[in-house]
């Protein structure tokens, strides 16, 4: 891809739903997936959870032919960077709907016409939470992916049903408006929440509930206060949520040697929207492999052998 060319996408919003979106930090928009897609989707949690494609991390299932789908599923909560592996999740997070929907909304802040659409994506999470797994506390994305102009956003496909009662999103709607980036601390409730810290310092009684069907996708803002709690159910609440930005900002996911924050810019990205500005510096391939939490969420794995937090939901 060259700084040239353009990915067009459909428009899907009316420019009220855009302001809306401005002004909450948040948008539903049901339905926006098919059934069809949704069983695609299904069909390739269990591929990636017995192991069907090539990855380093995420070998067959043992005894995988006497193993039921729902067995095979029951101690994964979440699957990290799935796109790395799955051309399935790299087909969603390109679907056309959902980026024309990015396209609009995604630095829908900015000052008119400074923002032509461009929309590159650098992460994809799916999300199991079977039974008894927990949520995760109050948090901000942009404190796990920084972005140079507030631009991260999430785009979460609910392949079924988000109710309360399964562990659903929660946010505080406005609350990311002023760019403040609360602080955290660690929480005392595990049988809710998992081991990842949590925010502070915000009325939290604003929250509401996001309980949305199957088909839906919730796009939110990187600066949203938000929290899912345990899933209370006896049925999986599976997510699949891409994380995305403003094309022209950079992405100072990490800093390399030589690099200052001002012009880190990590590219192992997916351009799904508009242009790529920044073609000419390549893109980068990412390793055949994912991050695999298999363990209850209320057991944290040991302290030197703990990954880095990345944002989840």
């Amino acid at each position: 891809m060259t700084s040239d060319t353009r990915i067009d996408v459909p428009r899907v919003l009316s420019d009220q739903q855009v302001r809306d979106f401005v002004e909450n930090g948040y948008h539903i928009q049901p339905g926006l997936i098919t059934p069809e897609e949704l069983e695609e989707l299904k069909k390739d949690t269990i591929d990636l959870a017995r192991g069907k494609y090539p990855c380093d991390s995420l070998k067959p299932v043992d005894d995988a032919q006497n193993m039921s789908d729902r067995e095979v599923l029951k101690n994964i909560l979440c699957i990290h960077q799935p796109h790395h592996v799955s051309p399935v999740t790299l087909k969603y997070i390109k679907h056309p709907k959902v980026c024309g929907i990015l396209s609009q909304i995604t630095a829908a802040h900015l000052p008119p016409g400074s923002w032509d659409g461009s929309v590159k994506c650098m992460q994809s999470m799916l999300f199991v939470k079977p039974p008894g797994f927990q949520g995760q506390a109050w948090h901000q994305d942009e404190i796990y992916i920084p972005t140079r102009d507030r631009s991260l956003i999430g785009a979460w496909i609910a392949i079924d049903d988000a109710t309360i009662q399964n562990g659903c999103l929660w946010v505080v709607p406005g609350s990311h408006k002023t760019g403040y980036l609360y602080p955290q601390k660690a929480h005392d409730n595990e049988e809710e929440f998992d081991f990842a810290p949590e925010s502070y310092g915000f009325d939290e009684s604003k929250e509401v509930p996001v309980e949305v069907k199957a088909g839906a996708v919730v796009f939110f803002n990187g600066y949203l206060l938000h929290r899912s709690r345990k899933n209370r159910s006896d049925i999986y609440r599976r997510v699949l949520v891409n994380h995305y930005m403003n094309a022209w900002s950079l992405l100072p996911w990490d800093i390399a040697e030589g690099e200052r924050p001002a012009n880190a810019d990590r590219r192992a990205i997916v351009p799904v929207s508009g242009i790529d500005p920044y073609a000419w510096k390549g893109v980068k391939t990412p390793p055949k492999s994912v991050w695999l939490r298999t363990c209850k969420a209320n057991r944290p794995p040991a302290p030197e052998a703990a990954p880095a937090v990345a944002a989840k939901s």
